[in-house]
């Protein structure tokens, strides 16, 4: 079907007034008199640009389509290979603009940079995985499809744990608090979003790399730049492709599942003879065989020599290392946990209350009554470490709180949107004036919780702790006080366990 004309007006069509100054510019060019002609020119220019300006909008669209063919509909499936290569553009460009500052600058920066590369080369798998086949039907197998990309993540993490001695240390953490933002993959219905939150939490440390290297090397500052302009063509990505989530192919076959590898052999069977000792009736007979041995039956033990008595080396009198519990970090993965003094200890240390990113560390306080967490945010995170006779309160709604190892403390706080948690801690006490949906009890001697009516559904995890007990506000102002049970009673019945509180020794 032929396009329509576009609609004539007065002074002609518009590619006809665009043709008259295209003619104006041709002559005016091969004219040798300049000054001559520069009257003329004036004239003729203001003439077109009156044919211009009485041409409407529209006919100008309808002249523009009609120089032009008519782009087909893209089907469901182009749409998909379109975010793959769109994808591709990203890696490409800014995330190759930022791996060649990151080898330039080298060291801890570019191994990191390496983690990262591998990052996004397996997510470009995943998307082109995507690209051809349906959603998972399990949510078993849509979590073993995004386990490699959240392998890597652990990785790029774990290098800036490994590192913190580094030169180098706040190009790690501006990486490593930022690259969740490769979860996007597992976001809905609105990914785009996540990915500018996540570029934002590593703000805090590339304004931090900008002030100790915009004077020195040049190179840094362009590193940032590069940095966050990945996460900002990502999010681009994510919100023009995926806007409410990952995007799936609507048909295509699902690939076969990789071949498992060779079974273990199966253990090695029971000799026939071992078999038939078993039988009802021989077990019996062999057992008193064993005993009837009389003095023989010592032969097969051990002679305990000199060197092996613990009363004549008292080296042997020591026992093994002491254990040493592992900490499950943010990502699930064991770490040796740290050595975490009694709260009764002393403070060898300088007090601490500073903001790092969405992290408030208050740490070493002693006799300090008038600690405040104000304007807070909330995704931020109170940690409170080692504090003694001390009174912490948080004004605004956080995301948690955790008080570690603290002694003769109390913390005041209007709402949570997670949990606040007690870890060895002593005599501690907490108020909260709005709502808080868990608390955590975890090795604490002596715990005082004053609840408000807003958070009577409260949930209480208890573990190795005591002297617990939960002040439940009256109507009259006044506090109704009921202890955490300690102790527990287990009987067995037919369907296995049964444990029930214990109000009382008697």
């Amino acid at each position: 079907m032929p396009h329509a004309e576009p609609r004539r007006c007065d002074s002609g069509t518009f590619p006809d007034a665009y043709e008259d100054l295209l003619n104006l510019w041709k002559s005016r060019c091969e004219t040798e008199d300049r000054e001559g002609h520069l009257e003329d020119l004036v004239i003729r220019l203001e003439k077109v640009t009156r044919r211009l300006e009485k041409v409407p909008p529209e006919t100008q669209e309808a002249a523009v389509q009609a120089r032009s063919p008519p782009s087909p509909p893209r089907a469901v499936g182009e749409a998909v290979g379109m975010s793959v290569a769109g994808y591709r553009d990203v890696v490409a460009g800014p995330v190759q603009r930022y791996l060649e500052l990151s080898r330039k600058i080298g060291g801890d920066v570019a191994a990191h940079g390496d983690l990262v590369e591998e990052a996004f080369r397996i997510q470009l798998q995943f998307l082109q995985t995507a690209s051809s086949r349906p959603a998972p039907s399990s949510q078993s197998e849509h979590v073993s499809l995004l386990a490699p990309t959240s392998t890597q993540i652990q990785r790029i993490q774990e290098f800036r744990e490994k590192h913190r001695g580094s030169a180098f240390f706040n190009h790690l953490s501006a990486v490593s608090e930022s690259i969740p933002a490769l979860g996007w993959v597992a976001v809905s219905p609105a990914p785009a979003p996540y990915v500018k939150e996540m570029n934002d939490a590593g703000q805090f440390y590339t304004n931090r790399v900008l002030k100790d290297w915009k004077e020195k090397d040049k190179t840094h500052v362009e590193w940032c730049r590069a940095w966050v302009q990945t996460l900002t063509d990502l999010q681009q990505f994510v919100r023009q492709h995926h806007t409410t989530g990952l995007v799936w192919a609507k048909g295509g076959t699902v690939p076969p599942a990789p071949p498992m590898g060779v079974p273990p052999p199966p253990p090695p069977s029971m000799p026939m003879g071992d078999v038939a000792s078993l039988a009802i009736g021989d077990d019996r007979s062999a057992l008193f065989a064993q005993i009837n041995q009389g003095e023989g039956i010592t032969r097969s033990l051990k002679k305990v020599t000199s060197e092996m008595q613990t009363h004549k080396n008292p080296s042997l009198r020591t026992g093994p290392a002491p254990f040493k519990a592992t900490v499950v970090n943010e990502v699930g993965t064991g770490l040796p946990g740290k050595t975490v003094p009694p709260a009764n200890a002393p403070i060898d240390k300088p007090p601490v209350f500073t903001r790092d990113g969405k992290k408030w560390l208050v740490e070493y306080q002693k006799g300090n009554r008038d600690l405040l967490v104000e304007n807070a945010e909330m995704n931020n995170v109170v940690y409170v470490y080692r504090c003694q006779d001390s009174t912490l309160v948080i004004k605004g709604k956080v995301n948690s709180v955790v008080m570690d190892s603290c002694r003769k403390s109390s913390v005041v706080f209007d709402s949570l949107v997670s949990s606040i948690e007690f870890v060895n801690c002593q005599s501690v006490q907490m108020q909260v004036l709005g709502k808080v949906p868990t608390i955590s009890i975890d090795k604490t001697d002596g715990c005082q919780m004053y609840l408000s009516p807003e958070s009577l559904d409260v949930e209480f995890i208890s573990s190795k702790s005591s002297e617990m007990n939960v002040m439940v506000p009256k109507g009259n102002g006044d506090y109704s006080e009921y202890p955490i049970p300690e102790q527990f009673k287990t009987t067995i019945g037919k369907k296995g366990l049964s444990t029930t509180a214990v109000d009382s020794l008697g």
